[in-house]
């Protein structure tokens, strides 16, 4: 029974200290969201953006969204993991146009040097980040006179060094849980940034629809279809092709094996939600420097314009880049080839398929796969945008019923609980669900 299961989540030692240490270093990330950077007046900061609020800024609803609240609160945390995924993937594209890197990294220990090469890339893209931050803080104090309570110079320095250091602190917090906790570190934190802005929410949602602003009935429909993604999304994400594989008689040694049929599955969507997180990442960075110093450079102020995330281009760009990064990641992580050559070391076949044409077989299965698993990401991903238009529902609401957060919170979620599963059942305890086996994948 699920009831038990949820007690025997505390009763098994191992997966208890997981979760509790899971927990804290979640309450850790919590708490720096609401701390401050030095220099920064609160007051009169929260009276900034109640007012910005008010009279509507998409662009800073949507990087306070990816920060989970703290961009608004100019927190040390306040450029969230962001930084180290965009990182993630210049190094990632980098491994595959320099040859060099490539054959480093599968050297012994290589792993480790590509590891320490993105971190100091980590250092670089926040320190430009941090840098683009204090111009922004800047721009505010022209109009809010005490804002800044030490002198420019100063909180350039301070602000610079604090950031970045907070989103270091960040990843190791992501590297600590993915080792000692449950889950994908890097994925649990953006998880939770999104999960700890829904009860406010949630609240102005209420409140708008008793003052008026919101049809009582808009929000039933687009609850319904919220509802209704969900549920598809979490299809979609288990949702797998099966190519059979037949092994003959070998032998092992003095023993001989059997001939055995076995299958592959390839997931409906193999990249999972990594499309839709890098292609924000990627978005997001030109975005921020943009949107930040784009008050004192004219050219900034009209990319800025251009890249509102309730435009157009915007989201032709976010649609484009889902479907790149969802063919890439998938090439990365299952590439054919090296299947293909496992399977004929191991005197394996696909029936009806010649060992020589295996390679061709299976790209053309995957590109087949990863071009519909695409599309449907990113127009889950446009969803947000699309619920603003039609219903006029406010970006903190919208940005939560669809899109990005709602294929995060669901693969995570799936992710997270099918480890917890496997741990209970390896030691000899009902798995969470009473009937079926969570897939999960790591984010």
């Amino acid at each position: 029974m699920a009831s038990n299961a949820l007690v025997g989540i505390f009763r098994v030692k191992e997966l208890r200290e997981r979760v509790l240490f899971t927990t804290l270093m979640l309450i850790v990330f919590r708490l720096g969201t609401v701390l401050p950077i030095p220099g920064i007046n609160v007051r009169a900061l929260n009276a900034y953006f109640l007012s910005m609020q008010n009279s509507g800024n998409a662009i800073i609803d949507y990087l306070d969204f990816f920060a989970g609240g703290a961009f608004s609160n100019f927190s040390v945390f306040m450029l969230g993991i962001m930084p180290y995924i965009s990182m993630s993937i210049i190094m990632q594209l980098l491994l595959i146009v320099f040859p060099r890197l490539k054959k480093i990294s599968e050297e012994e220990g290589g792993k480790k040097k590509i590891q320490g090469y993105q971190r100091i890339g980590t250092v670089v893209v926040c320190l430009i980040q941090s840098f683009a931050v204090t111009q922004y803080a800047q721009s505010i104090s022209r109009t809010v006179e005490d804002l800044l309570t030490m002198p420019m110079l100063s909180f350039t320095l301070i602000a610079m060094m604090t950031v970045t250091t907070g989103t270091m602190f960040l990843m190791w917090i992501g590297e600590q849980i993915t080792k000692r906790g449950i889950g994908n570190g890097i994925s649990l934190l953006i998880f939770a940034g999104i999960v700890a802005r829904l009860p406010q929410a949630v609240w102005e949602l209420i409140t708008r629809v008793r003052s008026g602003d919101l049809n009582l009935v808009f929000v039933i429909v687009v609850f319904v279809m919220f509802v209704a993604i969900v549920t598809l999304v979490v299809f979609e994400q288990q949702g797998q092709r099966k190519i059979p594989v037949h092994y003959a008689k070998r032998v092992v040694g003095r023993k001989m094996y059997g001939a055995q049929n076995t299958y592959i599955p390839f997931k409906i969507n193999p990249s999972g939600v990594i499309p839709v997180i890098f292609a924000s990442s990627i978005l997001t960075f030109p975005l921020q420097i943009a949107s930040t110093i784009g008050g004192n450079v004219a050219w900034l102020a009209a990319v800025s314009r251009a890249l509102n995330p309730q435009g157009v281009l915007y989201n032709v760009l976010y649609v484009l880049l889902i479907v790149f990064f969802a063919y890439f990641y998938t090439q990365v992580s299952l590439n054919p080839i090296e299947i293909a050559k496992n399977i004929r070391e191991n005197g394996g076949s696909i029936p009806g398929i010649r060992t020589d044409r295996i390679e061709e077989y299976l790209t053309k299965i995957l590109n087949r796969i990863v071009l519909p698993g695409s599309l449907y990401l990113a127009v889950i991903a446009v969803l947000p945008t699309i619920i603003q238009r039609l219903f006029n529902f406010p970006p903190s609401i919208s940005y939560l019923m669809g899109g990005t957060s709602l294929l995060i919170m669901v693969g995570v979620d799936l992710d997270t609980m099918s480890q917890i599963e496997a741990l209970l059942k390896m030691h000899h305890h009902d798995g969470l669900t009473k009937k079926g086996k969570l897939r999960g994948r790591n984010l």
